[in-house]
């Protein structure tokens, strides 16, 4: 008896195989993010290769759900909870607003929404999707300087980010957290014209996924794309050798070059040249692949997250122009050709009452 339990304790299980190669493959992921060493120029990029380049190393390939996941963590790196202090993080104003609806998409979820009006009632509305990593408290001080334009805003932090439920998100959750933000924002901004879907970074890629699929003058009035990015596995590739490899086997997408052929709304971009985490040659092939006429405005020396601090001048100069523009483009363009959907969400049939913010 004693033999055989010594011969049981010497055969792995399957969850003892699953548990050493998850251990190998977290030591694979911190050994690719510490060869970025403490470049902050280089963070991003190495942080989105890790898990693909991973992946590559291992030899793993689609199909396993533990893996899968560490790639969407690491590579979206999403931020749940709520600074310590709120109300310092924005310059709050009589009626902000501050509170969750519960998700379209997962019963039992919920989704933060920030809503930022003006008091001119004719003022334009803007959607903001943000990136990975920082939720709507990180991004406080770009969505102030947007406001500081014009804009009333209605703002959105997906599944896993802030005040929303806690989840591993995923593009699919993100994309459908956005439509739902969209829904809210359509009841807020009745005309169409003066509706505006701004993304920055990755939250351009879902900008780009919402307008494809919208009209112009009928749904929206123009699509604001900052930092952009093509593919998020272009943004791995350019992180060397490893991000090369990890990007052709990723899962995560993000694809907006290939749909912002179906955009026909005018499209307003903005690009630093001195962005380390999205090289301005993805911002420029995003917007050759774009139909023509982009409101182009490249910033010399800017960087990735901080435009409206490097130039505020020429920042709020370009979504003021956007703005003008919305009252006079009121013509309509042809409808966009078929792209396989990405549909929004059927909303609650009710949602409770917004609660004000700080």
């Amino acid at each position: 008896m004693a033999d055989g339990m010594a011969a049981n304790a010497a055969t792995p299980t399957a969850d003892d195989k699953m548990a050493r190669e998850g251990q190998a493959m977290e030591g694979r992921i911190g050994a690719i993010v510490a060869a970025g060493g403490h470049d902050p120029v280089r963070a991003y990029r190495v942080r989105v290769a890790a898990p693909l380049a991973a992946l590559a190393a291992g030899g793993a390939l689609g199909g396993c759900a533990w893996l899968q996941t560490q790639e969407r963590r690491l590579a979206l790196r999403p931020t749940p909870g709520a600074p310590a202090n709120p109300d310092a993080v924005m310059a709050w104003r009589t009626g902000d607003q501050v509170f969750t609806v519960p998700s379209a998409a997962a019963p039992g979820q919920r989704l933060a929404i920030w809503w930022l009006p003006q008091p001119d009632p004719q003022a334009a509305t803007l959607l903001y999707l943000h990136g990975t990593l920082r939720s709507l408290y990180g991004n406080a001080p770009k969505i102030d300087a947007l406001r500081r334009t014009g804009f009333a805003i209605l703002a959105v932090d997906y599944r896993g980010w802030g005040d929303s439920t806690t989840i591993v998100p995923s593009e699919e959750t993100i994309v459908a957290d956005a439509w739902q933000a969209w829904a809210l924002l359509q009841q807020r901004q009745r005309d169409p014209r003066r509706r505006v879907i701004y993304g920055h970074s990755m939250g351009s890629a879902v900008a780009v996924i919402l307008a494809s699929q919208l009209r112009h003058g009928v749904d929206y009035g123009a699509l604001a794309l900052e930092s952009a990015i093509t593919r998020l596995p272009d943004v791995a590739a350019e992180a060397g050798f490893w991000g090369r490899i990890g990007a052709s086997i990723t899962t995560l997408q993000f694809d907006a070059i290939g749909r912002i052929g179906a955009v026909d709304a005018p499209i307003w971009m903005l690009h630093g040249d001195a962005d380390k985490t999205v090289p301005i040659v993805l911002g420029r092939r995003l917007r050759d692949a774009a139909p023509p006429g982009v409101h182009w405005t490249e910033v010399p020396g800017g960087p990735h997250s901080r435009l409206h601090e490097y130039a505020p001048t020429l920042y709020t100069q370009t979504f003021r122009e956007l703005q003008v523009s919305l009252v006079a483009g009121t013509g309509l363009s042809a409808p966009p050709p078929h792209l396989p959907p990405h549909l929004p969400p059927k909303l609650p049939p009710s949602a409770p009452p917004a609660q004000p913010g700080p």
